[in-house]
This record gives C-alpha cells, structure tokens and sequence, in this order.
C-alpha cells in the first residue's frame, strides 16, 4: 500500500453519462481497465465481433458490477439533473420567467427556493425574445446582480441545419457548461418538423437527448401544451408521445386561473422523484416563489462504508490507493474485499456527492488496485 499524492487524476465530469463507462470516457493518462487485461488477439476479436451485423453486443452481470459508470450530480438537488427535459405549458404563462430563474440560479450557485444549486455555466437560447426584453426581464427580476456564467443568444440555427455543430462549439469553448435552455423546441425544429408523427417527434428527442449525454449536460425544452385536458396531464403536452417518450423527463406549469398568479409545477423524471410544487408569482419582480411541495423528497439512507472511508482513510489524506484488501483492513465495516470495489463502482457517485472523494478501480498485473482522492487534490 503506498500513501502518495497522485500527480495525473482522471478527468472526471460530475454530470456525465450514466450509462457509459468510466473507462471509456476519459483522456487520463491512467490506465482504468476495470475489468482483466485481456491479450491483442482478444481485442481484436472483439473488434471483428462489434464490427458483424449480427452480432448482439450483451454484458454479463458480473462485468455489470465490476465497471464503474458516472453518476448524472444534479444541476439543482432533487429538481434538475443532467439529461433532456421537457417544460411545458401555455403560452403567455411565465415559462420565460421561469426559465431565466433557473438559468440564474444555477448559473450563480444561489439555492433555488429550498433546492440546493451547483454553479455551472449555463447558456440561454431565448429564441423568442430580443436582447432589449432580455436586459429588461432580468433587471426587473434580479437588479443589476450579474454573472460571468450566463451566455445568452436570441438567435440560432435548426437541428440539421448548424444548431448541432453551434452546440457543441459552445460547450467545447465553455467545458463547465451544465445547462442549455431551448426556448423554445419549435424553434429549433428542423425545416419540415411541423410534422408531428410518433417517430418524427422520437426522432428528435432523441437527437437532442444523444447531444446532452454525450456532454454530460442538461438540455431543458420549452414547449407548450395543447388545450385539451387529459387524464394523465403530461398528455397534454403539444405534439406526440414521442416527445415524451425519449426524453429523461418533463416539468408541466399550469395556473389555477388565466388571470391569477399562483400556479402548480408538475415534475416527473427519469432521475428524480415525482413532485407537484405549488407556485405564486411576485406581482413586483415577477419571480416564481415556493409556497410548498405536495411531497417531500425521498432521502437515501445512511450508507456506513462512505461514512467510514470519509472519517478514518480520507479525513487527512488527500490521496489513497491501495488493493480492497488493505482498504477493508482501515475500515470499521464487515466486508468482503471483492465485495468493498463492487460497491463502491455503484456508489461512487454518492461518494463524491456527499464526500467530495472520487474513486477509481483498475486491475493490475499485482491485482486489484484501487484508488481515492479529495476533489480538490491538485490536477484532480
């Protein structure tokens, strides 16, 4: 076991892709095969298998738990994750006021009602606005409290036709972009996307959601609702099912009269609990404020083996390795060392999340090698 400060870390993005190895996403000069070494001759069959139509590329449990896979840190907790999202409601509701709430929130780092905020650079298509209304909107709003994080545009191109390639520029120019606001999703549609049909508007999503994965960020949609009530409301937003469909969620703002100020947030997601948020709307600044939640958000349990790594390995050491055994040994948990790295490949997200310690697992010729270090380790 050797105790020493870790002079190259892995490039870690908090919010990134769930569903794709660590292993497979990152420039790191460490080698993060969680898995055995495997020969050439191996990995070249492999390559000729991927490459075979008819091959069905499977994982089996074992290989399931032995990877690590980065955890979606939420923008907003509870509320805002990374992913695709749409937010709908009817037109002339407040969604744009809304909208530049969240944008700055998350953009400053301020908690948004009583959800704690990560600051993030944010970028702010308003589509529909000018920057004039913008200038004004946001002074009456949030005074002259300004931020470097907030990039706002009044102009884009359409999906196929330059929006892709203006993404992704901007998040290449701007690495700590977390959150992109689309306001609003008709604008952006593709020259003939007026034609709303299942697999169009699926189409589409998952276009928009394949772009946020793939920068471990968050895209929120702003759309509107048809008039139509439905039994399920998320039925009422405008288009098909395929919109819905593919994305990671939906928020639904409605107000309880045309005329009034208090209106109902309605969230439902892939990655967070469903809540129905009570809103009022401040006739002076016109910002959205939190009466109360109709249910109060599910806490995990407490998990002793982040608590203890936390308190007796990394409480004065900003860098670890050592093989699972000798990280049992430290512990006060009953464990098995084969069962310690399997883990902590599933909460690793957690760890970080309420430790700020990252952990990476990779096999060695001497065997298992696991490593831990504080986020703010120099070049973590």
């Amino acid at each position: 076991m050797e105790n020493k400060k870790e002079k190259t870390a892995p490039d870690v993005s908090v919010g990134a892709d769930t569903e794709q190895p660590i292993r497979k996403n990152t420039t790191s000069s460490i080698s993060e095969n969680g898995g055995n070494i495997k020969s050439f001759e191996e990995l070249q069959r492999e390559m000729q298998l991927r490459s075979d139509p008819s091959y069905l590329q499977t994982i089996s449990m074992n290989e399931l738990f032995d990877t690590q896979y980065r955890s979606k840190q939420p923008l907003i907790d509870g509320l805002l994750y990374p992913g695709t999202y749409i937010f709908a409601g009817s037109p002339k509701l407040g969604k744009s006021f809304l909208m530049a709430q969240l944008a700055y929130h998350v953009s400053t780092g301020t908690p948004l009602w009583n959800y704690t905020t990560r600051k993030e650079t944010v970028l702010y298509l308003a589509l529909e606005d000018d920057y004039r209304r913008l200038q004004e909107r946001l002074y009456r709003m949030f005074g002259t409290e300004s931020t470097d994080n907030l990039y706002f545009s009044v102009s884009a191109s359409q999906l196929g036709n330059g929006l892709d390639e203006q993404l992704a520029r901007f998040v290449a120019e701007h690495k700590d972009t977390k959150l992109i606001i689309i306001d609003t999703l008709q604008k952006v549609r593709e020259v003939g996307g007026d034609n709303y049909s299942y697999a169009n508007d699926y189409q589409i999503m998952a276009r928009l959601k394949s772009f946020a994965d793939a920068h471990g960020l968050c895209l929120l949609l702003v759309h509107h609702t048809r008039k139509q009530n439905a039994d399920d409301k998320f039925d009422m937003i405008s288009g098909t099912s395929g919109l819905l469909g593919a994305a990671d969620g939906a928020f639904l703002l409605q107000k309880e009269k045309r005329t009034g100020n208090a209106a109902t947030l309605e969230v439902s997601g892939r990655d967070q609990q469903d809540q129905k948020l009570y809103l009022i709307r401040n006739t002076e600044t016109l910002l959205w404020d939190l009466q109360k939640a109709e249910t109060e958000l599910w806490k995990e349990p407490p998990e002793p083996l982040l608590d203890e790594i936390a308190e007796l390995v990394m409480k004065d050491n900003p860098y670890w390795e050592g093989s699972p055994t000798a990280l049992v040994a430290l512990i006060n948990v009953d464990i098995q060392p084969h069962v310690i790295t399997r883990k902590l490949n599933v909460l690793a997200g957690r760890l970080y999340a309420e430790h700020g310690i990252l952990f990476r697992s990779e096999r060695v010729h001497e065997g298992r090698k696991l490593r831990l270090w504080k986020d703010n380790t120099e070049n973590a």
